[in-house]
């Protein structure tokens, strides 16, 4: 099996459900989105939150994306910078947890990043994400040896807006031979970087995971057309379309796959990260497409029926009788 690195703002989530969405246009942020915010807004919500029950998780995009992939047994790495504080001893924690490399680094001068997440009724989550150490992320801080031995770098959009860095870690990853998976992430920053977003996926990677609107945001298209726009610019894309499933295109092929059945979506968190995960086991196995979509779609149904991405022993023991399931199929 082959091995995969994230690249990845490293965060801490720190998730609350709302009654309704009255809290989200007190604090600004609009629902469904990732909002940057500076430590003042953090400090606004903090005085919310202490006020609410809130759960604690690693989080990230990447971060996610990789723990699910530790999960199903995949062996992983992960480079990201968190503060030296109790939120970066609860990151690298997980990561020892769950048997992924740590390829960390520590900002001794910021905080560690958090992703504040605000779950409304209908299961939608909007972040208002305060990045500290985690952006402090320099091109000049990535090594080689950071990359050696692994087959894919799984990037996060959310990373784009510091090029210089996204360049060096994919110099570096392809040195080492690595093919490039990148998350787009939010269709927010695909918008207000549209044109580095194109030259990175035009020209050096090799898988695109996007939802509608963010395939939409990137190709101004509905999700089948923008599929053909996006596959014709990389060796693989997805654009996932919620409860309809996903799209899939490789060269001339093109598939559907359904979405799981879930009666109850309880948190849309980490829906994306975790098919992204499911995915690439699937792909690192050699399995065909369309079960690297249904594994995908396996991992994404589950997590949006429980608050943040920790998934149970108990159901992640489920979900590898499901894949075996697929398998057999």
């Amino acid at each position: 099996m082959d091995k995969i690195v994230g690249l990845g703002n490293a965060l801490v989530d720190v998730l609350a459900t709302l009654n309704d969405d009255t809290l989200l246009h007190e604090m600004e942020l609009p629902k469904g989105s990732m909002q940057l915010i500076d430590e003042a807004k953090l400090q606004q919500i903090n005085s919310k939150f202490s006020q609410m029950k809130t759960h604690l998780a690693t989080g990230g995009s990447a971060g996610n994306a990789i723990l699910g992939l530790a999960c199903l047994g995949a062996s992983t790495g992960f480079i990201g910078k968190v503060g030296n504080d109790h939120y970066g001893k609860f990151f690298k924690e997980n990561l020892k947890k769950n048997r992924i490399e740590d390829k960390m680094l520590t900002s001794e001068h910021l905080p560690s990043g958090v992703a504040s997440t605000f779950i409304t009724p209908d299961g939608e989550r909007t972040f208002g994400t305060y990045l500290g150490a985690a952006s402090t992320l320099k091109a000049e801080e990535l090594t080689l040896d950071m990359f050696k031995g692994y087959a894919y770098l799984f990037i996060e959009g959310y990373l784009v807006q510091d090029h210089e860095m996204i360049l060096h870690a994919i110099e570096l990853a392809k040195e080492a031979g690595l093919q490039i998976c990148l998350d787009m992430a939010s269709y927010n920053i695909v918008e207000a970087d549209l044109e580095f977003f194109t030259l990175l996926i035009h020209k050096y990677v090799d898988i695109v995971f996007a939802n509608e609107e963010e395939a939409k945001a990137f190709t101004g298209k509905e999700p089948e057309e923008a599929l053909e726009v996006i596959g014709k610019q990389c060796s693989i894309a997805i654009v996932k379309v919620g409860s309809g499933g996903s799209y899939i295109r490789k060269g001339t092929e093109q598939i559907k796959v359904k979405a799981m059945k879930v009666e109850k979506v309880v948190d849309t968190t980490g829906a994306g990260d975790y098919f992204a995960a499911g995915f690439l086991y699937g792909l690192t196995c050699g399995y065909s497409l369309e079960k690297c979509a249904k594994i995908g779609s396996t991992l994404s149904g589950n997590v949006i029926q429980v608050i943040g991405t920790t998934i149970s022993q108990e159901c992640w023991d489920q979900i590898k009788l499901n894949i075996n399931e697929i398998l057999a199929e």
